[in-house]
């Protein structure tokens, strides 16, 4: 089973140029999201496999944790380096860290 960081973690990682994937639904992205994560929905993750980093850990969000522990196992698996955020977004959001709203695709 994939390893879990709280936000703080996640705050530290991308400050160092750590790559987030946010496995959300477009919408969802739309409506609020952690600055400079990059889009893979959950259900195309198995298409965009080949087009992420294998040489560094890929850090997995979602809306509230669930959909990123299910998308780092499955990069695991694949022999990928990659770690879910507990909490997710609304973590995020909820420690009054900045985020980003509507279209910058």
């Amino acid at each position: 089973m994939a390893e879990e960081i709280s936000v703080d973690e996640l705050v530290i990682a991308r400050d160092r140029g750590a790559t987030v994937i946010d496995v959300r639904e477009v919408a969802e992205y739309l409506a609020v999201r952690v600055p400079g994560v990059r889009l893979v929905p959950l259900g195309t993750l198995p298409d965009e496999v080949d087009a992420l980093p294998r040489d560094e850990r890929l850090h997995i969000i979602c809306r509230s944790g669930v959909r990123s522990l299910h998308a780092a196992d499955f990069l695991l698996a694949k022999g990928f380096d990659a770690v879910s955020v507990a909490g997710g977004t609304m973590a995020w959001v909820q420690r009054g860290l900045e985020y980003e709203t509507g279209d910058d695709r």
